[in-house]
């Protein structure tokens, strides 16, 4: 397995740029995770490592060599891309070999290998049905185990589970996981499910009109996003933002929304003119000491939760809270925060104000 360096990476197609000066590296062994809406860069940025595309501009490392300008024979790498692209022709066990067989080795070794795939992917009952008529989630299986056959460097994957239905997606991200760290292959995945992303990847690289907008583990994006981007583009329901008008300086420890003062965290640095408080729905409570008050407009029941949707002075938000609690909608309850959670964008340039450093002293200290 190996570690894979992106270096200022960029591609244009003509006069569009589809991706711009990327820079991240996936280390050796990790599960990582390409996440972004329909057009962000996401897939160029996989096929620009896997040699399908080259880049304009910028290197490529895997494994220490360089592969930048190298085709994707020779970068000992395997593909899954959504559609399973297996061969109609032939039958489970052949589509697995197939690329053993084409690089010439023995059929006793090319037997072996195949048998060993099949046991870890649980289809060694299937090995001689034609592949046409297996279920989504055996097709997806016998294109893993054509990938894992060769046991190459990295794995890049292209929504591999777009193409099943809700139940199996659920089951092949877990079983794909776990499959990873059986293997303890580098393996790197797009996808545009933020909750994918979150529940399967070790690092993630969130990207946005071809630029990385934030890179790092899931759960310090999901708590510390970078950008206003970021901060809607996770979570389910996303951030909340109430915007004001203000000033900020960095040794400010409230700001003052529509009569009501509101503690915060320390700032990275200040700026002036339209903010915004950021808060997740999960940080959004009731509380009859606070002033800040809203209306209830909605209520959405999820089993054990329930989303509240609520009209504030500065914007709609939600609120995600306990099935238990009574909600009336038309009821005007005072709202709480957590100010050890709370986020702080400039609005002009979508940039968090808040420093991570800062934030985990708070967390920890």
């Amino acid at each position: 397995m190996a570690q894979i360096m992106i270096k200022n990476v960029r591609k244009d197609f003509g006069t569009f740029t589809a991706v711009k000066s990327s820079t991240f590296t996936i280390e050796d062994g990790e599960f990582f995770m390409l996440l972004g809406p329909s057009g962000c860069g996401k897939t160029t940025t996989l096929r620009m490592m896997a040699g399908l595309e080259l880049p304009t501009s910028g290197e490529i490392y895997i494994d220490g060599e360089e592969v930048g300008m190298k085709p994707a024979s020779q970068r000992d790498i395997a593909f899954v891309f959504q559609m399973f692209a297996l061969y109609p022709h032939m039958n489970v066990g052949k589509n697995i070999s197939y690329p053993l067989v084409s690089q010439g080795m023995p059929r006793a070794q090319v037997k072996k290998k195949v048998a060993e795939v099949a046991e870890i992917l649980g289809i060694t009952d299937i090995l001689h049905r034609p592949v046409g008529g297996l279920s989504g989630g055996d097709r997806q299986r016998v294109a893993l185990g054509r990938a894992i056959v060769r046991d190459p460097k990295a794995f890049f994957m292209d929504e591999p589970l777009g193409a099943l239905d809700a139940e199996f997606r659920e089951r092949m991200s877990e079983e794909l996981r776990a499959l990873h760290d059986r293997m303890g292959a580098t393996t790197v995945y797009v996808t545009h499910d933020q909750l994918e992303a979150m529940q399967m990847g070790d690092k993630i690289v969130v990207m946005n009109h071809g630029v990385v907008e934030q890179f790092g583990r899931p759960q310090e994006i999901y708590d510390w996003p970078s950008t206003m981007f970021v901060a809607g583009f996770l979570g389910s329901p996303a951030m909340n933002f109430l915007e004001f008008e203000g000033a900020l300086d960095t040794n400010q420890t409230s700001i003052h929304i529509h009569g009501s003062d509101f503690s915060i965290p320390p700032l990275l640095e200040g700026a002036r003119g339209k903010l915004a408080l950021g808060v997740r729905p999960e940080h959004v409570r009731f509380s009859d000491s606070s002033s800040y008050k809203g209306e209830v407009l909605a209520t959405e029941y999820l089993g054990t939760t329930q989303i509240v949707t609520i009209a504030t002075p500065n914007g709609t938000i939600k609120s995600r809270m306990s099935a238990a609690q009574p909600v009336t909608v038309g009821e005007m309850p005072g709202l709480e925060f957590d100010s050890r959670t709370l986020s702080i964008f400039n609005v002009e340039t979508g940039q968090a104000l808040l420093s991570q450093a800062n934030q985990e002293v708070l967390r920890h200290g």
